[in-house]
């Protein structure tokens, strides 16, 4: 599992001078080593994407369609569509950013051409065991969300993924949420991130992994779920915005004979405004103290 990615401003400035695969060059085994890989890709593809401005202002935000090739060198498998910015530059990017999906293979949901399709859990088996992937955006306002009848990301609102989430583990799947929950700058979750996280938990989820935190936030057992409220940027410019901003987590999370038996935390720092790469024995255990005192650990 892992956190935001947003392959514009900065971050796409710096591909189009280093090169589309360079965000990933230290982390890639990493990511391609899993039997799934998941990315939260909060921004659509477009033919009239502009050249990227590392100083852009607004936050209307499209990317190349050709950076794809760097979600592709990192093994991704599966994408959410939570993320804000998913409807940005319209609802053909939308669409065509969904057919660049299928045509490599990979799942999607949390967003989608429609509501039902946002909706839509993703359930695969591998080596045995049964994962179904289920999210949403929960905030207020700020995104695009999907209708009955036009693309975007799924809305929280009601109680759908609640229902979802009790037939999926009637079903025999173990259910994985994530949310594009309201931002935080803080190492400890918030109290509307706790009480939603831990809803999902008490409805059958194993795994609630917030993908909408731009720095790393605090983790717990919740009854018999991994609850992980933010695990920061994977692949975004916020280089300068404060020293939190440049950790991040990767979540290794690890499923025999049916059960979610472990997670390993890879810890990642950022070198520049798109590049990230693994933590020093020092760098990791900073991190780790300060999210472990957040996490009351």
């Amino acid at each position: 599992m892992t956190g935001v990615t947003a392959l514009v401003r900065a971050t796409a400035f710096t591909m189009e001078n280093e090169g589309v695969l360079y965000p990933g060059k230290d982390i890639r085994d990493w990511l391609r080593s899993a039997d799934l890989t998941h990315i939260s890709n909060e921004v659509s593809f477009a033919d009239d994407c502009p050249y990227p401005n590392p100083v852009q202002q607004g936050v209307q935000f499209c990317s190349d369609p050709d950076y794809i090739k760097l979600l592709e060198d990192v093994g991704a498998d599966i994408v959410e569509l939570s993320g804000d910015h998913i409807g940005d530059w319209g609802e053909v990017a939308v669409h065509q950013t969904l057919e660049m999906y299928r045509t490599q293979g990979w799942e999607t949901y949390a967003g989608g051409a429609n509501l039902m399709e946002s909706r839509n859990p993703v359930r695969i088996e591998v080596r045995g065991n049964r994962i179904a992937f289920i999210g949403c955006n929960a905030k207020d306002s700020g995104f695009t969300p999907s209708s009955h009848d036009s693309p975007g990301a799924s809305s929280c609102t009601g109680s759908w993924m609640q229902e979802q989430i009790s037939q999926l583990k009637e079903d025999g799947y173990l259910p994985v949420v994530t949310f594009q929950h309201n931002e935080y700058y803080t190492y400890e979750a918030q109290p509307d991130q706790i009480e939603d996280f831990r809803e999902m938990a008490d409805s059958g989820a194993v795994i609630v992994s917030g993908s909408q935190a731009h720095q790393p936030q605090a983790f717990e057992f919740y009854d018999s779920a991994f609850i992980h409220y933010g695990l920061g940027n994977l692949f975004f410019d916020q280089y300068d915005l404060n020293p939190a901003t440049r950790q991040g987590f990767i979540d290794r999370h690890v499923f025999y004979a049916g059960k979610h038996i472990s997670t390993e935390l890879l810890t990642i720092v950022f070198m520049d405004y798109a590049r990230p790469r693994p933590m020093n024995a020092g760098e990791r255990r900073e991190l780790l103290e300060k999210v472990f005192a957040a996490s009351r650990w």
